[in-house]
């Protein structure tokens, strides 16, 4: 039996051609991802912070969501290329592609049902990424978990609660998310006065508080419009509620909060303006309106 060498050989010179080739190629996509993406991480501090359009972002959240779109990117280009150069190796070979495309059909569809969680993970992952849900940093509500952001990945997003555990939640069980780190933040204050309060003199009172409050470091950069009189929220016997607003950088309306109810307290003394709940009065024991002296016979039943 004669080896026809030529016909081995021309068959192992096409297939060494197709590897360089698709190894040349897969080198110049992948080249081509990372100097895109190295770019955008570039251009990043130039539209880091538009803060009137609501969108901050941070040179971290900017990184990961773009390295991890990168990485998806070239992955992609990896399985496409060496996928189509496996095929054209095996063509060389003289293997019916036909019945091996059926039986990779057959295996695809057995694995993707055992893998159908995994995948919806992962394609969750991307779309949020492209989206821009969220990033590193942002505070979230996924619903059974909320914090702040540590990491984002294609399969899971990590995050850290307000009590320090580290929750880690798949991306495929994230049926909504509410970003408390996107656009603005409302800080919501009530006060309570004496119901005999003179409105227009609190009304002023709050505008002065307010606007002392706006030119304090490093509130002036966490507020974004003038703190606003609400109006009157309730009133009773003894008390007045009102409510007070104020437009903050987003997840930041705790801080102002805490602080606007300090200064308004402090203001509140200086005025006279303190409303102190009524004592409750004791009743004497067994129903007597008065205590009786000692000695007192008591009254007939």
């Amino acid at each position: 039996m004669s080896v026809d060498w030529e016909t081995w050989l021309t068959a192992g010179l096409r297939i060494l051609l197709i590897a360089v080739i698709a190894l040349t190629v897969r080198w110049v996509v992948r080249r081509a991802i990372t100097r895109l993406i190295s770019r955008l991480n570039r251009e990043a501090p130039e539209h880091r912070r538009l803060a009137r359009s609501g969108l901050l972002l941070n040179s971290e959240r900017r990184r990961q969501r773009s390295e991890a779109i990168g990485s998806v990117l070239r992955s992609a280009a990896s399985v496409l290329i060496l996928g189509t150069a496996a095929l054209m190796v095996l063509s060389e070979l003289g293997v019916q592609l036909g019945p091996l495309m059926a039986s990779a059909g057959v295996a695809g569809v057995a694995i993707g049902f055992g893998a159908r969680s995994l995948v919806q993970d992962v394609i969750s992952g991307m779309f949020m990424l492209l989206e821009d849900q969220y990033g590193v940093g942002d505070t979230i509500d996924v619903g059974e978990a909320t914090g702040t952001v540590l990491e984002i990945g294609l399969r899971v997003t990590t995050l850290r609660g307000d009590a320090g555990e580290v929750w880690y939640v798949r991306n495929g069980e994230i049926k909504r998310v509410g970003n408390l780190s996107q656009g603005w933040s409302t800080a919501l204050v009530d006060v309570e006065v004496p119901a005999d309060t003179d409105v227009e003199r609190l009304r002023k009172m709050i505008a002065e508080v307010g606007a002392e409050l706006s030119r304090a470091e490093p509130w002036h950069e966490l507020m974004w419009e003038p703190v606003r009189y609400l109006g009157v929220e309730s009133v009773s016997a003894e008390s007045m509620l009102v409510k007070v607003a104020a437009k903050t950088q987003a997840g930041r309306a705790p801080e102002v909060e805490r602080e606007l109810r300090w200064r308004l307290k402090r203001a509140l003394d200086e005025a006279g303006l303190v409303h102190h709940e009524p004592l409750p009065v004791p009743l004497p024991l067994g129903g007597q309106s008065e205590p009786r002296a000692a000695g007192e016979p008591a009254a007939a039943e």
